[in-house]
């Protein structure tokens, strides 16, 4: 199988030139751990995103085995529109399959991530050979997708379910609301709950019977997995109760370490996957780096020394006046990156009496030397939609915010066990981030300049300027 699929993509490889070396390499392994139904990690160089369509789809036109493709929605809109046609286009056919539900022949499974989550807990995935591209990303996707969300609406549906109860339920949301609202020495929208008080909640409905969604899923929950926090709606006088996973692959703990798994993973993007790969109980049987040598242009960054901290009051002003030197005069795209929403809508704000209308809000259609104003997950999220900018401003590091419920409870987690909270959580997710950040500067030989004072400040800001290699100091900037 593995000199089929060789011989098959070598012949493809003479109709479409694709610059990557490892195209054979790639395939031959792919064939082989669908051969052995083994499990395989095959680490690939962060700057051949999406290079390897050819090398995983050629083995499966030979021989899908009953294999699940696991895709995200933009990997399935390539899959469909772009990778398929071209495979027919030489005569590579592929029988599909779509559903939460399996195939009854051997076609190859495709599941986006929700129906993923069902096929596991029916157990259809067993034995079937599951490929998981992009799996870098995997545990950021399940948690997103495995969070619990309890809107007022839901109470109404338990109270209507459950008359016996009602007076109970009303009691325990009030007792709930005035906790949330009465403290006023709470501000934010994001306020942490006690994981005694969902237990209450638990033992209230545990007899009941039957329950609407998504209470039959807020029963079966082991507490010490999830962070639980109330999203507050102060105008309306309302919450949402919000429980997310800590370890979602913990979780799912039979879900990589029952059936044969491969794993194709853009090394570079995420600190933490081989922590995440362990959590979950996978141990590969074959784990191959197909990294290349760094032969990148060096980009400039401008990142000055003694610049103020975020947390001094002068920093906004020091943000918005070298922000206005940077965009001054630049003929092209220039994105700021503050995950700081209150700070980000001061400086769009300030620089737009400044500059006009050039300047926007989380836009994908900015003028032609327009200035972006956005979040680190936005820029993450469009960059494949924006023109490639000219300039890149990181007014705020990515580092996660002790003020999010979220981040807070993982590091009461990691504080409880002993654990460097910084070092081992919030340092290598906001590396993980930046990465991929500023990979579009690197196409054009953009400038990145990096705001905060951390970098220079601190020790660590060392690995903040390591993972951006290649690059070139800049010394100050031209009038």
């Amino acid at each position: 199988m593995e000199a089929l699929a060789h011989n098959q993509l070598k012949h493809l490889l003479e109709e479409f030139q694709t610059p990557w070396s490892h195209h054979l390499t790639f395939s031959r392994l792919v064939a082989r751990s669908l051969r052995r139904k083994d499990n395989t990690v095959i680490e690939l160089n962060s700057d051949f995103q999406d290079i390897w369509w050819l090398g995983l789809l050629v083995p499966l036109c030979l021989e899908t085995n009953g294999s699940v493709l696991l895709l995200s929605k933009r990997q399935k809109t390539r899959f469909l529109r772009q990778e398929l046609p071209r495979l027919r286009s030489q005569g590579l056919t592929m029988a599909c399959w779509e559903g939460d539900k399996p195939p009854q022949g051997n076609q190859l499974w495709l599941l986006n991530l929700k129906n993923f989550i069902k096929a596991y807990y029916r157990g259809s995935l067993k034995s079937r050979q599951l490929i998981i591209p992009e799996a870098e990303l995997l545990t950021k996707r399940l948690r997103d997708e495995m969070t619990i969300i309890i809107s007022p609406s839901d109470w109404e549906l338990l109270r209507l379910a459950h008359p016996s109860i009602d007076s109970e339920i009303i009691h325990f949301y009030q007792q709930m609301s005035n906790k949330l609202f009465t403290d006023r020495a709470v501000i934010s929208d994001n306020i942490g709950i006690d994981s005694c008080d969902i237990s209450c909640l638990q033992n209230l409905i545990s007899s009941l019977g039957d329950l609407p969604k998504p209470w039959s899923y807020l029963l079966d929950l082991q507490l010490n997995s999830w962070a639980c926090w109330a999203e507050i709606d102060r105008k309306m006088f309302s919450w949402n109760l919000v429980l997310k996973p800590f370890e979602p692959l913990g979780i799912l703990s039979k879900l990589l370490n029952q059936q044969p798994t491969l794993i194709i993973a853009n090394s570079g993007k995420n600190f933490l996957f081989h922590s995440e790969l362990k959590t979950g109980g996978f141990i590969p049987d074959v784990k191959v780096n197909l990294n290349e040598p760094n032969l990148d242009e060096p980009i400039l960054v401008f990142a000055p020394y003694r610049q103020p901290l975020p947390n001094t009051e002068r920093f906004e002003d020091h943000l918005y006046q070298q922000a206005c030197r940077l965009v001054l005069g630049r003929a092209g795209l220039t994105i700021i990156l503050v995950d700081d929403k209150q700070m980000r809508f001061k400086l769009t704000a300030r620089l737009a009496a400044e500059f006009g209308k050039r300047v926007v809000q989380e836009t994908t259609a900015p003028e032609v030397n327009g200035v972006v104003c956005a979040s680190w997950n936005w820029w993450l999220n469009f960059q494949d939609q924006m023109p490639l900018p000219e300039q890149l401003i990181i007014g705020l590091l990515p580092l996660s915010s002790l003020d999010s419920p979220f981040t807070a409870a993982r590091v009461e987690r990691m504080k409880q066990r002993g654990q460097d909270w910084f070092r081992e959580l919030l340092l290598p997710e906001s590396l993980g981030l930046l990465v991929p950040a500023i990979a579009p500067l690197r196409k054009n030989g953009g400038r990145l300049a990096i705001l905060d004072g951390r970098v220079r400040r601190r020790s660590w800001g060392l690995q903040i300027l390591e993972a951006l290699e290649p690059w070139t100091y800049l010394n100050r900037l031209l009038p």
